[in-house]
Protein backbone atom coordinates (compact mmCIF):
# COMPACT_ATOMS: atom_id res chain seq x y z
CA UNK A 1 0.00 0.00 0.00
CA UNK A 2 1.81 3.21 -0.98
CA UNK A 3 1.02 6.27 2.09
CA UNK A 4 0.82 9.49 0.48
CA UNK A 5 3.56 12.30 1.45
CA UNK A 6 2.78 14.33 4.19
CA UNK A 7 3.08 17.60 3.03
CA UNK A 8 5.15 20.10 4.84
CA UNK A 9 5.24 23.89 3.97
CA UNK A 10 8.25 25.60 4.72
CA UNK A 11 7.19 29.91 5.27
CA UNK A 12 11.19 30.74 6.58
CA UNK A 13 12.95 32.75 4.28
CA UNK A 14 15.74 29.87 3.25
CA UNK A 15 17.09 28.84 0.07
CA UNK A 16 15.12 25.75 -1.24
CA UNK A 17 18.21 23.84 -1.19
CA UNK A 18 18.86 24.80 2.65
CA UNK A 19 15.09 23.14 3.39
CA UNK A 20 15.13 20.02 1.20
CA UNK A 21 18.21 19.12 2.73
CA UNK A 22 16.92 19.62 6.18
CA UNK A 23 13.91 17.41 5.04
CA UNK A 24 15.84 14.83 2.99
CA UNK A 25 16.50 11.86 5.93
CA UNK A 26 12.86 11.57 6.13
CA UNK A 27 12.80 9.97 2.44
CA UNK A 28 9.55 9.88 0.64
CA UNK A 29 7.47 10.19 3.68
CA UNK A 30 7.27 14.04 3.06
CA UNK A 31 7.25 16.53 0.28
CA UNK A 32 8.41 19.85 1.06
CA UNK A 33 6.31 22.93 -0.39
CA UNK A 34 6.73 26.88 -0.42
CA UNK A 35 5.01 29.17 -0.92
CA UNK A 36 5.07 31.22 -5.03
CA UNK A 37 5.24 34.53 -3.61
CA UNK A 38 6.87 35.64 0.28
CA UNK A 39 3.18 37.73 1.18
CA UNK A 40 -0.39 36.92 2.65
CA UNK A 41 -1.26 35.44 -1.11
CA UNK A 42 1.17 33.11 -1.29
CA UNK A 43 0.84 31.84 1.93
CA UNK A 44 -2.85 31.17 1.44
CA UNK A 45 -2.52 29.81 -1.61
CA UNK A 46 -0.22 26.74 -0.93
CA UNK A 47 -1.42 26.51 2.84
CA UNK A 48 -4.89 24.13 2.01
CA UNK A 49 -2.86 21.45 0.67
CA UNK A 50 -0.31 21.87 3.83
CA UNK A 51 -0.51 19.18 6.40
CA UNK A 52 2.60 20.65 8.17
CA UNK A 53 3.64 24.06 8.01
CA UNK A 54 7.37 25.28 9.14
CA UNK A 55 6.26 28.74 9.80
CA UNK A 56 8.38 31.79 9.38
CA UNK A 57 11.00 33.20 11.89
CA UNK A 58 11.58 36.88 9.79
CA UNK A 59 8.35 38.07 10.78
CA UNK A 60 6.98 38.63 6.85
CA UNK A 61 4.84 35.97 6.63
CA UNK A 62 1.92 35.11 9.30
CA UNK A 63 -0.28 32.61 9.68
CA UNK A 64 -3.52 34.37 10.41
CA UNK A 65 -7.03 33.37 11.46
CA UNK A 66 -8.02 33.53 7.47
CA UNK A 67 -4.61 31.00 6.65
CA UNK A 68 -5.80 28.70 9.08
CA UNK A 69 -9.67 28.13 7.95
CA UNK A 70 -8.02 27.82 4.05
CA UNK A 71 -6.40 24.81 5.46
CA UNK A 72 -8.65 21.54 6.20
CA UNK A 73 -5.46 19.50 5.98
CA UNK A 74 -3.40 21.19 8.62
CA UNK A 75 -2.15 19.35 11.66
CA UNK A 76 0.65 20.69 13.23
CA UNK A 77 2.56 24.15 13.14
CA UNK A 78 6.00 24.25 13.97
CA UNK A 79 7.66 27.51 15.27
CA UNK A 80 11.17 27.83 14.58
CA UNK A 81 11.55 30.33 17.57
CA UNK A 82 10.31 30.45 20.82
CA UNK A 83 8.57 33.25 20.22
CA UNK A 84 4.46 32.80 18.71
CA UNK A 85 3.79 36.15 17.61
CA UNK A 86 3.86 35.24 13.92
CA UNK A 87 0.64 32.69 14.15
CA UNK A 88 -3.03 33.45 15.44
CA UNK A 89 -1.89 30.78 17.87
CA UNK A 90 -5.68 31.49 19.18
CA UNK A 91 -7.06 30.52 15.34
CA UNK A 92 -4.76 27.14 15.56
CA UNK A 93 -5.93 25.94 19.08
CA UNK A 94 -9.04 26.55 17.90
CA UNK A 95 -8.51 24.42 14.61
CA UNK A 96 -7.56 21.76 17.17
CA UNK A 97 -3.87 22.05 15.68
CA UNK A 98 -1.12 21.73 17.92
CA UNK A 99 2.20 24.30 17.91
CA UNK A 100 5.50 23.53 18.93
CA UNK A 101 8.02 26.02 19.19
CA UNK A 102 12.19 25.70 19.48
CA UNK A 103 12.14 26.72 23.27
CA UNK A 104 15.94 26.56 24.60
CA UNK A 105 17.96 26.18 20.86
CA UNK A 106 19.16 29.81 21.48
CA UNK A 107 19.07 30.74 25.14
CA UNK A 108 22.75 30.10 25.20
CA UNK A 109 23.20 32.71 21.80
CA UNK A 110 20.61 35.25 23.19
CA UNK A 111 22.43 35.29 26.56
CA UNK A 112 25.86 35.74 25.01
CA UNK A 113 24.41 38.99 23.38
CA UNK A 114 22.81 40.25 26.17
CA UNK A 115 26.06 39.82 28.12
CA UNK A 116 28.06 40.82 25.33
CA UNK A 117 25.92 44.12 24.78
CA UNK A 118 26.16 44.74 28.39
CA UNK A 119 30.18 44.97 28.09
CA UNK A 120 29.80 47.05 25.23
CA UNK A 121 27.73 49.75 26.97
CA UNK A 122 29.50 50.06 30.15
CA UNK A 123 32.70 50.43 28.32
CA UNK A 124 31.11 52.59 25.39
CA UNK A 125 32.47 50.06 22.89
CA UNK A 126 30.33 50.83 19.96
CA UNK A 127 30.55 54.85 20.27
CA UNK A 128 34.49 54.61 20.32
CA UNK A 129 34.67 52.54 17.11
CA UNK A 130 32.47 54.86 15.97
CA UNK A 131 34.61 57.76 16.89
CA UNK A 132 38.23 56.27 15.09
CA UNK A 133 36.64 55.05 12.90
CA UNK A 134 35.67 58.77 11.92
CA UNK A 135 39.55 60.12 12.45
CA UNK A 136 39.27 61.46 16.19
CA UNK A 137 40.86 59.66 18.45
CA UNK A 138 38.58 60.27 21.98
CA UNK A 139 41.05 59.03 24.39
CA UNK A 140 40.69 61.82 27.27
CA UNK A 141 36.60 61.81 26.20
CA UNK A 142 36.36 57.69 27.33
CA UNK A 143 37.78 58.59 30.49
CA UNK A 144 36.04 61.51 31.28
CA UNK A 145 32.94 59.60 29.93
CA UNK A 146 33.94 56.84 32.86
CA UNK A 147 33.45 52.93 32.04
CA UNK A 148 32.06 50.97 34.30
CA UNK A 149 33.29 47.34 35.39
CA UNK A 150 30.82 45.03 34.92
CA UNK A 151 31.12 43.11 38.25
CA UNK A 152 29.76 46.52 39.92
CA UNK A 153 26.42 46.01 38.36
CA UNK A 154 23.70 45.16 39.73
CA UNK A 155 21.85 43.20 36.56
CA UNK A 156 17.52 42.82 37.05
CA UNK A 157 16.56 40.37 34.56
CA UNK A 158 12.41 40.28 33.59
CA UNK A 159 11.68 37.14 32.74
CA UNK A 160 13.14 33.78 33.88
CA UNK A 161 12.87 30.93 31.47
CA UNK A 162 15.57 29.91 29.00
CA UNK A 163 17.33 32.68 28.36
CA UNK A 164 16.59 34.53 30.83
CA UNK A 165 17.87 31.80 33.52
CA UNK A 166 21.07 31.27 31.05
CA UNK A 167 21.59 35.35 30.94
CA UNK A 168 21.43 35.51 34.93
CA UNK A 169 24.15 32.31 35.12
CA UNK A 170 26.02 34.25 33.07
CA UNK A 171 26.23 37.66 34.41
CA UNK A 172 26.50 35.58 37.97
CA UNK A 173 29.87 34.05 36.68
CA UNK A 174 31.16 37.79 36.06
CA UNK A 175 30.42 38.48 39.15
CA UNK A 176 27.64 40.68 38.92
CA UNK A 177 24.60 40.24 41.81
CA UNK A 178 21.40 39.12 39.96
CA UNK A 179 17.67 39.36 40.49
CA UNK A 180 14.94 38.16 38.85
CA UNK A 181 10.78 39.01 38.16
CA UNK A 182 8.72 36.24 36.39
CA UNK A 183 5.15 35.44 36.70
CA UNK A 184 5.89 32.54 38.33
CA UNK A 185 8.45 32.64 40.89
CA UNK A 186 10.98 29.80 40.56
CA UNK A 187 12.01 28.41 44.16
CA UNK A 188 15.11 26.82 42.52
CA UNK A 189 16.70 29.98 41.09
CA UNK A 190 20.17 31.19 42.07
CA UNK A 191 19.42 34.64 41.62
CA UNK A 192 17.03 36.90 44.02
CA UNK A 193 13.67 37.12 43.70
CA UNK A 194 11.96 40.30 43.94
CA UNK A 195 8.85 41.84 42.67
CA UNK A 196 8.93 44.04 39.45
CA UNK A 197 9.05 47.25 40.92
CA UNK A 198 11.50 46.37 43.53
CA UNK A 199 13.67 44.93 41.05
CA UNK A 200 13.34 48.08 38.69
CA UNK A 201 14.97 50.23 41.22
CA UNK A 202 17.85 47.81 42.23
CA UNK A 203 18.71 47.62 38.23
CA UNK A 204 21.76 49.09 37.21
CA UNK A 205 21.64 47.27 33.82
CA UNK A 206 18.10 45.48 33.09
CA UNK A 207 17.77 42.48 31.22
CA UNK A 208 14.46 42.23 29.25
CA UNK A 209 13.84 38.55 28.51
CA UNK A 210 10.61 37.37 28.59
CA UNK A 211 7.57 36.23 26.45
CA UNK A 212 5.35 39.29 24.21
CA UNK A 213 1.71 37.99 25.43
CA UNK A 214 -1.58 39.98 26.02
CA UNK A 215 -0.37 40.45 29.68
CA UNK A 216 3.54 41.51 29.04
CA UNK A 217 2.22 43.84 26.20
CA UNK A 218 3.50 47.46 27.46
CA UNK A 219 4.57 46.36 30.46
CA UNK A 220 7.76 48.48 30.52
CA UNK A 221 6.13 51.98 30.02
CA UNK A 222 8.25 55.28 30.96
CA UNK A 223 6.28 55.01 34.23
CA UNK A 224 7.92 51.91 35.23
CA UNK A 225 11.58 52.84 33.58
CA UNK A 226 11.05 55.94 35.47
CA UNK A 227 11.66 53.35 38.50
CA UNK A 228 15.20 52.55 36.89
CA UNK A 229 18.02 54.12 39.38
CA UNK A 230 19.71 57.23 37.17
CA UNK A 231 22.24 56.13 34.50
CA UNK A 232 20.81 52.65 33.79
CA UNK A 233 20.89 50.64 31.11
CA UNK A 234 18.05 48.65 29.58
CA UNK A 235 18.72 45.67 27.48
CA UNK A 236 15.78 44.21 25.34
CA UNK A 237 15.98 40.97 23.61
CA UNK A 238 12.69 40.08 24.03
CA UNK A 239 9.58 41.87 22.28
CA UNK A 240 9.98 45.45 21.36
CA UNK A 241 5.96 45.40 23.05
CA UNK A 242 7.19 45.01 26.42
CA UNK A 243 9.30 47.76 25.98
CA UNK A 244 7.02 50.65 23.75
CA UNK A 245 9.40 52.82 22.12
CA UNK A 246 7.59 55.65 22.80
CA UNK A 247 8.21 55.57 26.90
CA UNK A 248 11.35 54.41 25.67
CA UNK A 249 12.98 57.70 23.58
CA UNK A 250 11.33 60.01 26.43
CA UNK A 251 13.75 58.15 28.92
CA UNK A 252 16.69 58.59 27.00
CA UNK A 253 15.65 62.28 25.71
CA UNK A 254 15.34 63.13 29.31
CA UNK A 255 18.74 60.76 30.11
CA UNK A 256 17.00 59.18 32.98
CA UNK A 257 18.36 55.97 31.08
CA UNK A 258 21.89 56.24 30.30
CA UNK A 259 21.99 53.78 27.00
CA UNK A 260 20.03 50.77 25.78
CA UNK A 261 20.95 47.77 23.41
CA UNK A 262 17.95 46.83 21.60
CA UNK A 263 17.44 43.92 19.04
CA UNK A 264 13.93 44.40 18.93
CA UNK A 265 11.76 46.60 17.21
CA UNK A 266 8.04 47.66 16.81
CA UNK A 267 8.83 48.22 13.02
CA UNK A 268 11.23 45.85 11.54
CA UNK A 269 13.50 46.60 10.00
CA UNK A 270 13.80 49.40 11.49
CA UNK A 271 12.71 53.07 9.57
CA UNK A 272 15.68 54.58 8.08
CA UNK A 273 14.51 57.80 9.89
CA UNK A 274 13.47 56.24 13.64
CA UNK A 275 14.93 58.05 15.93
CA UNK A 276 16.59 55.78 17.48
CA UNK A 277 19.16 55.69 14.83
CA UNK A 278 19.87 59.14 16.07
CA UNK A 279 20.85 58.38 19.96
CA UNK A 280 24.70 57.35 20.10
CA UNK A 281 24.37 55.70 23.03
CA UNK A 282 21.90 53.17 21.89
CA UNK A 283 23.57 49.98 20.57
CA UNK A 284 21.35 48.90 17.42
CA UNK A 285 20.93 44.90 16.18
CA UNK A 286 18.98 43.64 13.34
CA UNK A 287 16.98 40.72 15.57
CA UNK A 288 20.05 38.76 15.45
CA UNK A 289 20.72 38.09 19.08
CA UNK A 290 19.98 34.42 18.39
CA UNK A 291 21.85 34.20 15.22
CA UNK A 292 25.26 32.04 15.69
CA UNK A 293 25.45 28.33 13.98
CA UNK A 294 25.10 26.71 17.06
CA UNK A 295 21.85 27.76 17.55
CA UNK A 296 20.86 27.38 13.83
CA UNK A 297 22.15 24.04 14.26
CA UNK A 298 19.96 22.88 17.72
CA UNK A 299 17.08 24.21 15.37
CA UNK A 300 16.89 22.53 12.80
CA UNK A 301 17.08 19.69 14.75
CA UNK A 302 14.50 20.00 16.68
CA UNK A 303 12.30 21.08 13.84
CA UNK A 304 13.95 18.17 12.04
CA UNK A 305 13.25 15.82 15.17
CA UNK A 306 9.35 16.90 15.29
CA UNK A 307 8.36 16.49 12.10
CA UNK A 308 9.62 12.90 12.36
CA UNK A 309 7.84 12.58 15.44
CA UNK A 310 5.04 13.76 13.89
CA UNK A 311 4.57 11.73 10.44
CA UNK A 312 5.49 8.80 12.41
CA UNK A 313 2.61 9.00 15.12
CA UNK A 314 5.21 10.32 18.33
CA UNK A 315 4.20 12.93 20.46
CA UNK A 316 6.03 16.13 19.35
CA UNK A 317 8.13 18.12 21.83
CA UNK A 318 7.08 22.29 23.15
CA UNK A 319 3.68 22.14 22.11
CA UNK A 320 2.46 25.42 23.55
CA UNK A 321 -0.78 25.56 22.80
CA UNK A 322 -2.29 22.78 25.76
CA UNK A 323 -3.18 20.03 22.62
CA UNK A 324 -1.95 17.00 22.66
CA UNK A 325 1.46 16.39 21.34
CA UNK A 326 0.51 13.07 19.16
CA UNK A 327 -0.47 14.54 15.51
CA UNK A 328 -3.49 13.08 13.80
CA UNK A 329 -3.13 13.63 10.11
CA UNK A 330 -6.69 15.19 8.60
Amino acid sequence: MTTTPWNVLALAPLGEDIVRGLFAPLGDAVEVSFPPSRDRAGVHAAIAEADIVVSDFSGDLTLDADAVAAAPQLAFVQLPQVGSDNVDLEALTAAGVPVANTAGVNARAVAEWAVGAAFSLCRGLAWADRAVRAGAWPQMETLVRGGRELHTQRVGIVGYGAIGSETARLFSALGCPVSYWTRRRRPEAPATYRELDDLLAHSDILVVALPLTDDTHGLLDEAKLALLPSNALLINVARAGIVPEDGLLAVLDSGDLAGAALDVFEVEPLPADHPLRTHENVLLSPHAAWATTQAQINSAVVIQDNVKAAIEGRPVRNVINGLSPKIDRR
